[in-house]
């Protein structure tokens, strides 16, 4: 076993990532988690039998990092159907499939309201080149935004409006689809070669699988640390906990002054669950609101997708507003459930609780250069000090692995003159 004491500062999704590999090498690491559990931003909590992920969150089966790392059999994962249900006034709510992944939905898909047949069939074309293309290929493509990116492509202002602004929106956590093409093109390519799934019993079961993985690693809960130095990790309590490597798997320019300003602001989400006896989708999709007048971005049964997720005869709904709002708490949740009613008119009927609202202030980082790999020596701050998470590459839970297994691959080639291959 190895001698040297590495300390990771966080036990999200990079940290336990970056302690696996750490493990492998002989390493002993310690975790310091602020909070009381693991995850992160990737938790669940139980309430009276309803489960409730902190934000509507899904796993991308096609992740190459979550291929690696996660056991999909055994995380029982539930899969939501292929496109999604587009919740529009005017021509009715229908639904938009993938044809390719379900070719009988190739004739109602072509005569669907939104878009153009052009459209549709600049979706086929574009999902089998984008299988062709590997994904460090698509991140070593010029960038622009999203919203560019589609229109250059030529595709009509209806179906932006309509489709890809609310579901990749609702992704992106910003409405105006500034963000990379790159991640368009990347995010599109997941979608178009797996599926989106939740664990049986929540997200949670991600980073627990993960942690599961560990032997050699203590976790330290409640441990927030207040500043790193030389050699030595700060707790806010002023305990000092020496230490020859650190990895920064959580906020770094809190705890590096010398990064103040180096990292772009966080994207939000508002994440409200409601509990109600009717079910107004009925299958395991997403729902989709294009109004841009209404606060919700979409709202998905989850149940429908997971029994486990609410109690047996009830449903669990999950609302994600990304827009910025002026409504206190009481405000948001008579205003979401007032949309709900007008999206769905049958919710009127139905006895509807609100169970609780996630109001997420880091759920995603802005970043101004999208990136699928960096050299593990990218991931060194300064001697003894290395980021990890998704930050450093993508808004994604496969960005977070990889980050991790990056600083980790840093620290042993650092310590002991040799690399991993990757």
């Amino acid at each position: 076993m190895q001698e040297e004491k590495v300390i990771i500062i966080g036990a999200g999704i990079a940290g336990l990532t970056a302690a696996i590999e750490l493990e492998k090498a002989g390493f002993k690491p310690t975790i310091l988690e602020a909070s009381d559990s693991i995850g992160g931003r990737v938790k669940t909590d139980n309430m009276g039998g309803y489960l409730l992920d902190h934000g509507f969150q899904v796993l991308l089966t096609a992740y190459p990092e979550a291929q690696h790392y996660l056991d999909y059999e055994k995380l029982n994962l539930k899969k939501f159907g292929p496109g999604a249900l587009i919740l529009d006034p005017k021509s009715g709510n229908y639904v938009i499939s993938d044809p390719l992944r379900q070719p009988s939905s190739l004739f109602s898909m072509l005569f669907s309201p939104v878009g153009s047949f052009s459209d549709k069939l600049k979706i086929f074309q574009w999902n089998r080149a984008l299988r062709k293309l590997s994904i460090d290929e698509i991140f070593a493509k010029p960038e622009i935004s999203s919203i560019e990116f589609l229109r250059k492509k030529g595709f009509s202002e209806t179906i932006i409006q309509q489709f890809f602004k609310p579901f990749f929106g609702g992704i992106f956590l910003e409405n105006e689809l500034n963000t990379s093409s790159r991640m368009l093109e990347f995010v599109f390519k997941m979608f178009g070669e797996g599926f989106a799934a939740i664990p049986k019993s929540g997200m949670k079961a991600i980073p627990e699988m993960l942690a599961g993985h560990l032997s050699q690693t203590e976790i330290k809960f409640n441990q927030r640390v207040e500043k790193v130095g030389l050699k030595k990790v700060v707790l806010d309590n002023g305990q000092e906990i020496e230490a020859d490597v650190m990895i920064i798997a959580t906020k770094a320019e809190q705890l590096l002054p010398q990064l103040e300003g180096q990292f772009s602001e966080d994207q939000f989400v508002t994440n409200l669950y409601f509990s109600s006896d009717i079910d107004p989708i009925g299958k395991p999709l997403i729902a989709l609101v294009p109004d841009e007048d209404k606060l919700i971005n979409n709202i998905t049964v989850m149940n429908n997708t997971s029994a486990s997720y609410a109690p047996e005869g009830s449903y669990l709904l999950s609302v994600s507003v990304t827009q910025n709002y002026e409504e206190n708490d009481k405000q948001l949740k008579q205003r979401v459930l007032k949309e709900l009613i007008e999206v769905f008119p049958q919710l009127s009927e139905a006895v509807i609780e609100h169970l609780k609202t996630f109001y997420i202030d880091n759920a995603l980082p802005q970043i101004d250069d999208f990136q699928n790999k960096i050299k593990p020596s990218q991931s060194k701050i300064q001697q003894g000090i290395y980021l990890a998470g998704d930050y450093l590459l993508n808004g994604s839970i496969n960005a977070a692995m990889a980050s991790g297994r990056y600083a980790a691959h840093a620290v042993f080639e650092d310590l002991k003159g040799k690399g991993f291959h990757n």
